[in-house]
């Protein structure tokens, strides 16, 4: 089980930028945004070199999906992973093209938002949402690359429906408990209890719920919001988890110094090695 942090929450703009502030973390692994590589903003072989030259290991890829709008609950729910009709060929070709990449990287997971995934069997868009899920991840699986969903737009059991439905072996679960008080989706808890045999890699990341519906809660950093992390990694142990943790922060100015507080609390939890 190992600790790092997504790339994204450094903001960085090279590869290079990325390394530097992995390092200032404290860390020595990432998971690796990998737009930034499949547009050209970064090359593949000036990633590998950087990561290389620093030592930084990759413990996953990450990729996101064309149109999305995170201005609100009711954009993303509307414009979210591959939900948008008018957007699916060119999120499965996203998908190809990453899955070729991340198997390039030889990076054996890689994780993504499928979008709001409905509850109900009856409804025709889950049929619909499913069809796609299936086939992206076996795109993913003739790449040999696991592929995991992000929790947090739908409640736990409607995710465990879904792929207990889909029963796809290429498929599990990117666990993330911040995103089930952002969403206002359950408890985090009880979530991961429900979801553990499905769960592929965590996302470290705090919240507190917004108490109004239809409205985004807001994320802090880990240990001021309303995630138990204890009782959190006391399921990790009566589950038997041995997943790798990745520390996300998405909001604030002081990134580097969050996640490496983050790191911090997880080690004196026991949850994390030291550095």
């Amino acid at each position: 089980m190992k600790l790092g942090v997504c790339s994204w929450s450094l903001r960085p703009r090279s590869a290079e930028a990325l390394v530097r502030d992995v390092r200032a973390a404290g860390l020595r692994y990432v998971q690796l945004a990998l737009d930034p590589i499949s547009t050209g903003e970064w090359t593949l072989d000036a990633t590998r070199e950087a990561l290389a030259a620093h030592d930084i290991g990759v413990l996953s890829g990450m990729f996101g999906t064309v149109g999305e709008d995170y201005s609100s609950l009711a954009s993303i729910a509307a414009t979210g992973g591959l939900r948008p009709d008018e957007h699916w060929p060119a999120n499965l070709a996203r998908a190809r093209d990453t899955a070729r990449l991340a198997a390039q990287l030889e990076l054996p997971l890689v994780t993504f938002h499928a979008g709001f995934l409905p509850h109900e069997s009856a409804d025709p868009e889950r049929a619909r949402l499913l069809d796609r899920l299936r086939e992206v991840a076996d795109v993913f699986a003739a790449a040999g690359v696991a592929l995991a969903l992000e929790t947090g737009q739908e409640r736990a059991d409607t995710l465990l429906a879904v792929l207990a439905e889909l029963e796809h072996p290429n498929l599990g679960v990117n666990f993330d408990p911040a995103n089930m008080l952002l969403y206002d989706m359950g408890d985090p808890v009880a979530a991961l209890d429900e979801l553990a045999p499905q769960v592929r890699q965590v996302h470290i990341k705090d919240a507190r719920r917004s108490g109004q519906p239809g409205e985004w809660g807001t994320e802090v950093p880990v240990g001021e919001g309303e995630v138990n992390w204890p009782a959190f990694f006391e399921v990790f142990a009566r589950r038997g988890l041995s997943c790798d943790l990745v520390i996300e922060r998405e909001a604030g100015e002081q990134r580097v110094d969050d996640v490496r507080r983050a790191a911090e609390q997880l080690r004196e939890l026991g949850a994390a090695p030291r550095a």
